[in-house]
């Protein structure tokens, strides 16, 4: 893959999926959008302000709901598969394929915030799918 214009400078070339789910450094920044976007959505839930940040377990849940779990290595803890969620999701945001606004829609409008993350990290891999940045197994 290479860079397009709108890609951050500091966001590395990744030939596949499975590079940017393992990528800690892109999971970092991911783990303070995705606790951002929650926390938005719950406030708009609750119709007050509210922070919060996503337990790593739920994170792990919804990137298994999901289906990218296979896309990991075998032998991993789950703290490597939150980061995983993190990564796919800021990754998205990171290449204009997600809006802040669209992500957190998309948790509140959710049963439960839980399930929308899932939602949120299937829509960020058809998004991704349907850019062409990479091949993304369905």
């Amino acid at each position: 893959m290479t860079k397009n214009k709108q890609s951050p400078p500091f966001l590395k070339n990744y030939d596949n999926l499975s590079q940017v789910l393992v990528d800690r450094q892109l999971a970092s920044l991911g783990d303070a959008y995705v606790n951002l976007v929650y926390s938005l959505a719950l406030s708009k839930r609750k119709t007050r302000p509210y922070g919060a940040k996503v337990k790593g377990t739920t994170l792990a849940e919804a990137l298994r709901k999901a289906g990218l779990r296979n896309l990991l290595p075998s032998r991993i803890d789950r703290h490597a598969i939150s980061d995983a969620a993190e990564a796919i999701i800021v990754y998205s945001w990171l290449h204009n394929l997600l809006t802040l606004e669209d992500s957190v829609q998309t948790i509140a409008e959710a049963d439960i915030p839980e399930n929308g993350l899932t939602q949120l990290i299937l829509k960020a891999k058809e998004k991704i799918r349907l850019s062409k940045l990479f091949p993304v197994p369905c």
